[in-house]
């Protein structure tokens, strides 16, 4: 049998003619393919210049290189003997006040971001924990004929009549409460702030006076021109809104009790309400204008005349004193937040319904409002974003009144179907629920039924 060469056999051999062609099979099948260069083709004096110059960095260069350079070094360099990408000197500083655009971008993104993930998430119950039938209750939109106090007892005028009820124990009282003439009912009910005492305006131009606890009227004040619509309280100050227009602020303390007469409306007063500090007293009237007073019975600012409807609605900002929420009527149909300082609007949204009453909620940085036609719905917005968060629907006709419970948590809300409802919409926090043990007011437990 042949025995074949290797292919470094067969090309160390001198060939003195061409290779056979069993050579190259067999050449292929050693893997006799490998690249073995030609040494006749090669510049050998730059194959040793290069040897000796590796790792040499004295080493003189090629004069074709040391050429490239001295041409590269004459178009890019100026002067001296730098090298291009060298930085021998720190980068300057800027200067005084300067600020990257895009450190505030990315940081305002940043901000936004982590408000979006802390927006509320709560649960807004849909329907009423308690309805209670209301008889008589007069489907009056410029009347204010509910208030919860900070005893945590319910004020409800019905008729001639006003009732009570102990949001606590359940139990209701009817005040002895009078009136000679068949054709008189009440107008308004409004509590002073330690909830000992209770207001009850009439519609024959009186004001009385009452001790809830020991159920005896203490005194009436004679109030006029017209029903006394809305009533308010400051301290031992009462300030009472006639159907003519004029405001009058009571000293109950003293038998001379009209101290100030405030002449800013030209038609009824159907809103009162004084702020927390007790420093102004914001007055809406069917005459479409907002008037804010000092505790002097000054003008502390100019009409408020950004509503074209009658405003009822008034509700000053628990945490924010210098702003007020206001809420127009069936033409209007907006809420409006107005600085006091200056009566600049701050903003406006038109919600497509009356506007009858407005309340804060401190804790969830939110106000309710509470409507008429057509839908006749609470709806809780976000402030000051005003997006809607919630629509409370169960109504079946315009809500004339809303109250809070003393710990902020449930809303009360009269309707001209003489109904009530209770609206646990406000739920604390899970964070501030030890707070709440600790100095909450008990939730309401009412009777089911006023009849």
């Amino acid at each position: 049998m042949a025995t074949y060469e290797s292919a470094e056999s067969v090309f160390s051999t001198q060939q003195t003619g061409p290779v056979p062609r069993w050579q190259r099979k067999a050449m292929e099948a050693k893997g006799g393919d490998r690249f073995i260069s030609d040494r006749s083709n090669m510049n050998m004096d730059a194959c040793k210049f290069n040897l000796n110059s590796y790792g040499d960095s004295n080493a003189a260069c090629s004069p074709s290189k040391a050429e490239f350079q001295r041409t590269m070094k004459a178009n890019l360099m100026s002067e001296g003997d730098s090298k291009i990408l060298a930085l021998k000197q720190q980068a300057p500083k800027p200067k005084a006040g300067y600020q990257s655009d895009l450190n505030v971008l990315f940081s305002g993104n940043k901000e936004n971001s982590a408000r979006t993930v802390k927006s509320s998430t709560r649960h807004i119950p849909q329907a009423p924990d308690r309805i209670l039938d209301a008889p008589e209750l007069r489907p009056d939109f410029y009347l204010n004929l509910i208030e919860w106090s900070s005893q945590n007892i319910i004020s409800v005028a019905l008729g001639q009549q006003v009732y009570l009820w102990d949001a606590t124990s359940g139990d209701i009282n009817q005040l002895p409460f009078e009136l000679s003439d068949p054709t008189d009912y009440v107008s308004s009910v409004s509590w002073v702030q330690d909830g000992k005492f209770l207001a009850v305006g009439t519609a024959e131009s009186k004001c009385q006076i009452w001790d809830v606890q020991a159920q005896k009227k203490v005194r009436t004040l004679r109030c006029g021109p017209g029903r006394i619509a809305a009533s308010a309280w400051n301290q031992h100050t009462l300030s009472t809104g006639s159907r003519g227009g004029d405001i009058l602020n009571h000293d109950v303390r003293i038998q001379q009790h009209v101290t100030q007469t405030l002449q800013g409306h030209t038609q009824e007063v159907c809103g009162l309400k004084w702020d927390a500090d007790g420093k102004y007293l914001a007055s809406g009237g069917n005459d479409n204008i907002v008037n804010v007073w000092n505790a002097r019975g000054a003008q502390h600012c100019n009409p408020i005349t950004a509503h074209t409807a009658a405003v009822k609605a008034l509700a000053w900002c628990p945490w924010q004193s210098n702003l007020l929420a206001t809420g127009g009527g069936t033409a209007d149909r907006s809420i409006v937040f107005s600085n006091v300082n200056t009566g600049a609007t701050v903003n406006r949204i038109d919600t497509k319904s009356q506007v009858s009453s407005l309340v804060w909620n401190r804790e969830h940085k939110q106000i309710i409002s509470g409507h008429g036609y057509a839908e006749n719905q609470l709806s809780i917005w976000n402030y000051p974003t005003m997006n809607k968060v919630t629509d409370l629907n169960g109504h079946t006709e315009r809500i004339l009144n809303m109250s809070a419970s003393p710990d902020g948590q449930t809303i009360v809300s009269a309707a001209a179907d003489e109904t009530l409802r209770f609206w646990r919409c406000f739920a604390h926090d899970e964070k501030a629920k030890k707070k709440v043990r600790q100095g909450g007011a008990t939730r309401s437990r009412l009777v089911p039924s006023l009849r």
